[in-house]
């Protein structure tokens, strides 16, 4: 199973008035063509910075990023334009990603026409990917403040994996959905996984989500990496005094 994303050694500090600040120590892991990691802990233990520098949003102070086995860690120009053809992040908010001046079928069309594909290409393709995040063709007319929250998100995914990039990071792309939508993305989301063979690195806070979307699971904790396994070996019996508790929170213990 191929490599897609490997993080080695990642490190991050952030001042804190004149003292540095270690916000993270050392993080290491990897996630392969079809499959979907879970990175989960409480807020500010380093999920979304981690997100942010595999990304390239933000920069690494230490370590390397490697994208389907090509080092981004650096990349500048066509490379990181390249890394970006690849890579596709889906945020919290999916409103606020989207020009509200625009159409929805306007931004999923975009990076095609970045491309240089002909109109009826970029139609066809925008159609049937809008059928294929549980949309109809027509919602590719609507603006983001006449859809829902999450009809937003779903046009978010399809944009997202309009030209079939290689890794797709989530981050706390349902936290902002209630429940029954939240399946729904979810199921999308493994969907592609499994169909399509794209690697997912999803970060989230709930670990209730994980059994249905999530082959793996990071847990973070201060900055690093506490424990990792495969998500029912890892549910069943954390070895992690942290894990433990955090699969101990009543709402855990409900959603089981």
């Amino acid at each position: 199973m191929e490599r897609v994303l490997e993080a080695k050694n990642l490190k991050k500090q952030f001042k804190d008035g004149n003292e540095p600040r270690l916000v993270l120590d050392d993080i290491s892991f990897s996630v392969h063509a079809g499959e979907c990691v879970g990175l989960v802990g409480r807020s500010g233990c380093g999920k979304s910075t981690t997100a942010r520098m595999i990304a390239r949003l933000t920069p690494c102070d230490g370590g390397q990023i490697l994208l389907c086995g090509k080092d981004i860690t650096g990349a500048k120009g066509k490379a990181l334009s390249w890394a970006y053809q690849n890579m596709q992040m889906i945020f919290q908010m999916p409103e606020e990603s989207f020009d509200p001046r625009k159409t929805l079928g306007w931004s999923i069309a975009e990076p095609m026409r970045n491309r240089g594909w002909d109109r009826e290409r970029i139609q066809g393709r925008m159609d049937s990917l809008l059928v294929e995040v549980g949309l109809t063709p027509d919602y590719g007319g609507r603006y983001p403040h006449e859809v829902s929250g999450g009809e937003c998100q779903r046009a978010a995914i399809a944009r997202a994996v309009a030209l079939m990039p290689k890794l797709l990071i989530c981050d706390e792309a349902t936290s902002a959905l209630d429940v029954t939508v939240q399946s729904q993305v979810v199921d999308i989301l493994r969907s592609l996984c499994k169909e399509q063979g794209l690697a997912c690195l999803f970060i989230t806070h709930d670990l209730a989500l994980l059994p249905r979307i999530a082959d793996r699971i990071v847990v973070m904790h201060g900055g690093r990496i506490v424990e990792e396994g495969e998500t029912v070996s890892l549910l069943r019996g954390a070895a992690s005094p942290y894990t433990r508790e955090l699969l101990e929170a009543d709402f855990f213990r409900m959603a089981r």
